[in-house]
C-alpha cells in the first residue's frame, strides 16, 4: 500500500495537470435534552468539520483526487479524528477504468438502511444513520459494455470502526475499547479482501449483484474484564462471504426498491429491506413534491444484541420545495413489529442560503422497553443537531 501511495504522490508532482480546489467547512451543535443513562456522558457538544478536495486532471487521461477529512469535537475525544476519505488515481480507456488508492464506494437504493453497502467501514462517531464512511484502500478495475458494468475490487487493508468514547452519547452501556480489537484472521487488518460486482439494466429494473469475501465490517462486541462485572467491550471482526442484490424500478409515480443479502460466516443469515416510494408532483398547486415511503426490514437472526431491522417497518414522508435553494424535509420512523413499544424516528431538513452557505437540521429520537435491543442502550439519547456548512 505504501508503494501505491508513493506512486500517486509522484504522479501528482511530475505530471502536467489542471488543478481544481473545492470543499466545505461545517460547524455543528448537538443537544441531548434527556438525562444521560451512563455516568460522565455529555449533554451537548460543539464540532467543526473540515473537508477540502483537490482534483488534478492528467493529460494522459484520468486524474487524481485528494480529499482529507478532520473533525474536532468539544466533548467526546473519540469523536475528534482525522481520515483520508479519498486519495485516488484514476486512469481510463474507451470501455474500462482503473482506480488505485483510497476511496469510497456506495451501493444501495433503500431509504431506511443500506444492507448491501459493504466496501467501506462505517465512521460511527460521525453520523447516527451510519451513512458516513472511512476511506478504504483499494484497487478497482471496471469494464463497461452494453451488458452493464463489471467491477473487481482488491482491498489490501481493513479499516476498524470508530466508536464514541466514555463521555460520548449514542454508545452501548459499556464503552468500546477499539484499541483492543480482535480478529478471526491471523492477518488481522492486513487480510486482503476482494469483491466482484455487476450492475446494469434488465427491462425496467436497475440492478446490481455482487460477491464479497473478506473481513466483516460489522464487529461483534465482546465483554472484557471480570466475567461477572465486565468493564468494557472489545470489537471482534470475523471473516465472511456475502452475496448481495439491489433492485430499483419506476412505474408511474412509484419507485420500487429492494436490497437483499446472504452472509456465510460464523453465523449464516439472510436479510432484506424492500419497499416503495410514491411521489405526488405539484402538491396544492405549488411546485412542491410530496413523497410517501414504505419499507420493510427483515433479518433471519432475530432479536439478538447488535441486530436491528429483524422485523421492522419504516414509514416516511419527503417534502421537496423545488426552489433554487434546494429546500427539502424528510420525516420518518422505524417501528419494531415484534415489540410495539420500540421505535426510532428521524427528521432531516436542509436548504441553501446562497451559493456558499447551507443550513441543516437533524433530529433523532429512540423509544425502547426491550432490554435486549440495541435501541434500549440509547433510549435517552434523543438529540437535535444544527449545522451550518460553508462550501468553497
Amino acid at each position: 500500500m505504501k508503494r501505491i501511495l508513493h506512486g500517486i504522490a509522484l504522479l501528482s508532482v511530475t505530471a502536467h495537470a489542471d488543478v481544481q480546489f473545492s470543499g466545505n467547512v461545517t460547524g455543528e451543535y448537538r443537544y441531548f435534552p434527556e438525562r444521560a443513562l451512563y455516568e460522565g456522558q455529555l449533554s451537548d457538544q460543539f464540532a467543526l468539520t473540515l473537508e477540502p478536495e483537490w482534483y488534478w486532471r492528467l493529460e494522459q487521461g484520468g486524474g487524481i483526487t485528494f480529499r482529507p477529512f478532520y473533525h474536532l469535537d468539544s466533548g467526546d475525544e473519540k469523536r475528534t479524528h482525522g481520515d483520508i476519505r479519498e486519495l485516488m488515481w484514476l486512469h481510463y480507456g474507451r470501455d474500462w477504468e482503473l482506480k488505485v488508492g483510497i476511496g469510497e464506494v456506495f451501493w444501495g437504493v433503500t431509504e431506511s438502511q443500506h444492507l448491501v453497502d459493504v466496501i467501506n467501514q462505517t465512521d460511527a462517531v460521525q453520523a447516527q444513520d451510519f451513512e458516513e464512511k472511512l476511506g478504504q484502500p483499494m484497487v478497482q478495475y471496471s469494464r463497461l459494455g452494453n451488458w452493464g458494468t463489471f467491477s473487481a475490487f482488491v482491498l489490501p487493508y481493513f479499516r476498524e470502526r470508530t466508536f464514541p468514547g466514555v463521555e460520548g452519547r449514542l454508545r452501548p452501556p459499556l464503552p468500546v475499547d477499539a484499541d483492543q480489537a480482535r480478529y478471526q484472521s491471523d492477518r488481522e487488518e492486513q487480510h486482503v479482501d476482494y469483491a466482484l460486482r455487476w450492475s446494469g439494466h434488465i427491462g425496467f429494473w436497475d440492478m446490481g449483484l455482487y460477491y464479497f469475501d473478506g473481513t466483516d465490517r460489522d464487529p461483534t462486541l465482546l465483554p472484557a474484564g471480570p466475567p461477572t462485572s465486565p468493564t468494557s467491550l472489545i470489537p471482534y471482526y470475523t471473516q465472511m462471504r456475502q452475496t448481495g442484490l439491489d433492485l430499483q424500478a419506476t412505474w408511474g409515480g412509484v419507485l420500487y426498491k429492494l436490497e437483499a443479502l446472504y452472509r456465510d460466516g460464523e453465523e449464516d443469515h439472510r436479510a432484506m429491506t424492500g419497499g416503495v416510494e410514491y411521489t405526488s408532483v405539484g402538491v396544492l398547486g405549488k411546485a412542491w413534491d410530496l413523497g410517501l415511503l414504505l419499507e420493510y426490514q427483515y433479518d433471519s437472526r432475530g432479536r439478538i444484541p447488535m441486530v436491528v431491522g429483524q422485523n421492522d417497518a419504516f414509514v416516511g414522508v419527503r417534502w421537496v420545495r423545488n426552489d433554487p435553494a434546494g429546500t427539502e424535509i424528510l420525516l420518518g420512523t422505524t417501528r419494531d413489529l415484534d415489540e410495539g413499544g420500540e421505535y426510532a424516528g428521524r427528521l432531516e431538513a436542509s436548504s441553501r442560503l446562497n451559493n456558499h452557505f447551507k443550513w441543516r437540521v437533524e433530529s433523532y429520537w429512540f423509544v425502547s422497553d426491550y432490554a435486549g435491543s440495541p435501541l434500549n442502550s440509547i433510549r435517552n439519547d434523543d438529540f437535535i443537531q444544527l449545522s451550518l456548512e460553508y462550501h468553497f
